[in-house]
């Protein structure tokens, strides 16, 4: 007999990560940006120089995806990209000043909706929690994220 959709944890899972998405998509409406742009200039503000395949595995996106983000970015002046200094065929991307305030300000709606997430949870309950999703990564063969431990 098939398990129930009720108890299935992957079900849980995704209807989460949409809710999540919804959410930050909202908060992310008045400054015309959506989620995988939003991402994109998070990633770079921390990493500065990526090329756009790494970008797109940083994001989870496919490369033909993060293709068109990059060019619309590119497009409103918030990332610029440039030629690698010597693998002159892989073009480096950087925020631009513009993408660099755009960001600050829709991180902090962000935030605003990640945290209401966290207060959801009790210290000890987040720590278990964000343990038990590693395991489920682990159990699916995916690594440990960075984050982890």
């Amino acid at each position: 007999m098939p398990l129930p959709v009720n108890q299935r944890i992957g079900h849980y899972i995704k209807r989460v990560e949409q809710q999540l998405v919804s959410s930050k998509q909202s908060v992310l409406r008045p400054f015309k940006i959506n989620v995988p742009q939003y991402t994109v200039l998070l990633v770079l503000s921390q990493e500065a120089g990526l090329s756009g395949a790494a970008l797109a595995r940083r994001c989870m996106v496919t490369p033909q995806t993060m293709s068109s983000v990059l060019a619309t970015l590119e497009g409103r002046g918030l990332v610029e990209r440039r030629n690698h200094p010597v693998h002159s065929h892989i073009l480096e991307t950087r925020l631009t000043r513009a993408g660099r305030t755009l960001l600050n300000r829709a991180d902090e709606a962000v935030t605003e909706v990640e945290q209401r997430l966290t207060d959801a949870f009790a210290p000890d309950e987040t720590e278990q929690f964000l343990a038990q999703l590693e395991r489920c990564m682990s159990a699916l063969g995916g690594e440990p994220s960075a984050a982890a431990g």
